[in-house]
């Protein structure tokens, strides 16, 4: 049974829940709707097989075991049919596997088939619609907005700042410091600028702390590798990478 936490919001989309349990294929939808999810339901694999035949899903939570076939039946099937009649490309569906296994081969055997994810029972509900997000955005088309410039990227969604595949730690200030100037790469970006879009209405001191978040962030990110911060005398701050 899934850990009932109340759930972030989501994105949307359409959801098949496959569970022969009658009480997952109550409380995880209910739950799934409250996240702004339409859901549908079925209780064994051959509903499943018609309901996304019918009214193809944007994403399957496909429970492994099943009256009268397994998930990796349902699975196989699943991608065995085309697209459409005008194709022979297998059904795109993502599916994210339910079941109370832990095997290692079980897990491996379900994404061999042609799954995405694998959850086991009991799991945490915000875990469950933050992996369907996931999916959706890359099967979507809309993988997270991350920024770059070099080996530095920064994604804005999950906070995370990485150098050459490194985490680098950053204080919320010098993350949003960081956001706003590599979301004017090759442009210089003065001190008032930097004032009113990272620190806006919080600001109420000396305009040189711009100056030492600066100094800030270069000991972090520009440490040890090519210099990616640089100053424009009398102007203000660029980044840009090391050849330009």
């Amino acid at each position: 049974m899934p850990t009932m936490n109340t759930p972030p919001s989501a994105a949307g989309g359409n959801l098949l829940v496959v569970d022969d349990e009658q009480t997952v294929r109550e409380l995880l939808p209910t739950a799934l709707r409250y996240a702004g999810f339409t859901v549908d339901t079925a209780a064994n694999g051959e509903q499943a097989l018609d309901r996304a035949a019918q009214h193809p899903p944007d994403l399957i939570l496909l429970d492994v075991m099943l009256p009268d076939m397994d998930g990796f039946d349902v699975i196989r099937r699943l991608r065995e049919k085309p697209n459409s009649p005008a194709t022979s490309r297998p059904c795109p569906i993502p599916v994210i596997f339910l079941t109370a296994r832990e095997a290692t081969r079980d897990k491996v055997n379900g994404l061999l088939l042609g799954g995405d994810d694998y959850v086991t029972k009991p799991f945490d509900l915000e875990e469950l619609i933050a992996r369907i997000q996931a999916i959706l955005r890359r099967t979507r088309g809309n993988p997270r907005s991350t920024l770059a410039i070099a080996d530095l990227e920064l994604d804005p969604e999950g906070h995370q700042v990485t150098r050459s595949g490194v985490p680098v730690r950053l204080s919320p200030t010098e993350f949003r410091l960081l956001h706003f100037l590599l979301s004017n790469p090759g442009s210089t970006v003065s001190k008032s600028q930097i004032l009113e879009h990272v620190w806006r209405y919080d600001f109420g001191g000396d305009p040189s702390i711009v100056d030492s978040y600066i100094s800030y962030l270069r000991r972090k990110i520009d440490n040890g590798g090519p210099k990616l911060i640089h100053t424009v005398h009398g102007v203000g701050y660029v980044m840009r990478g090391p050849h330009r």
